[in-house]
């Protein structure tokens, strides 16, 4: 089984060469996706303006209230079951789930969250609802891998002792899952041919070497590195960082296509 996570730009512009990827991928997959553009178009459209918070580490992300949860939760199963329902289209034995269901992936809330305000100094501010994952349950996914081909994961989690659902990175899930089944391959599918130094894409690396690298990089794939580095010592084979925007993205990224942590 692969694990394979499609980032939100991907699933905005280029959503139907991800459903031809599965279709022509014969193997099980599980398949995380994000959809941060299309929550953010929702949120407009209902009134309620995005808020987006930086980290020390230079990582934008969305801040999740009370409100906006609400509106993440519809605006990710919407995406959800809008690819579900186009493999089942096209004959593939599909299922559509976020983490709350089963439950399947369990977080916990961040209580407290440190920012860079607009003048440039840390703060800490409350955590809104947003998770960091501490648990998968590879018992539920396995036994849905047996029924279904294609299994569709929206990133969100659940407090079980708080009884909410949380926004959580959808890289971050992707990660998870991967080392819960102890995936073949775990494809990270992006808007870029894969981890590019002065302009060339790198094409191996070991685990050591990419969690070094991960120091040395920009936000955003420094946290895809350093993961991909604890994946692989995890049981991951491999994780493949490659474009989802090629045609036939899923096998041309199991053929090599990208950049190659193992």
């Amino acid at each position: 089984m692969i694990v394979v996570k499609v980032g939100g730009r991907v699933i905005k512009n280029a959503l139907d060469n991800i459903i031809e990827s599965l279709v022509n991928y014969g193997g099980k997959a599980i398949l995380v996706h994000g959809g941060g553009d299309i929550v953010t178009d929702l949120s407009k459209r209902m009134g309620i303006e995005p808020v987006f918070v930086t980290s020390p580490e230079g990582i934008r992300s969305r801040y999740t209230g009370r409100e906006e949860l609400d509106v993440y939760v519809m605006g990710m199963n919407l995406v959800n079951k809008n690819i579900v329902t186009r493999l089942v289209s096209k004959g593939k034995s599909a299922i559509g789930i976020s983490g709350m269901d089963g439950p399947t992936v369990m977080a916990i809330r961040k209580k407290r969250i440190m920012i860079i305000d607009e003048r440039g100094k840390k703060r800490i501010i409350d955590g809104g609802y947003t998770g960091k994952i501490n648990s998968v349950n590879s018992e539920y996914l396995m036994r849905l891998n047996e029924i279904f081909q294609l299994i569709v994961i929206a990133p969100i989690a659940v407090d079980m002792e708080e009884g909410v659902a949380l926004n959580v990175d959808g890289d971050q899930m992707a990660f998870n899952v991967a080392k819960a089944v102890r995936a073949e391959a775990l494809l990270l599918l992006t808007d870029v041919e894969g981890v590019l130094i002065d302009s060339k894409v790198v094409g191996r690396l070991g685990p050591d070497e990419a969690a070094n690298l991960s120091a040395k990089i920009g936000p955003g794939m420094n946290r895809k590195l350093l993961m991909a580095s604890e994946s692989v010592r995890a049981g991951v084979s491999k994780v493949i960082i490659a474009s989802g925007l090629v045609p036939n993205a899923i096998n041309s990224a199991l053929e090599g296509r990208g950049t190659v942590i193992s």
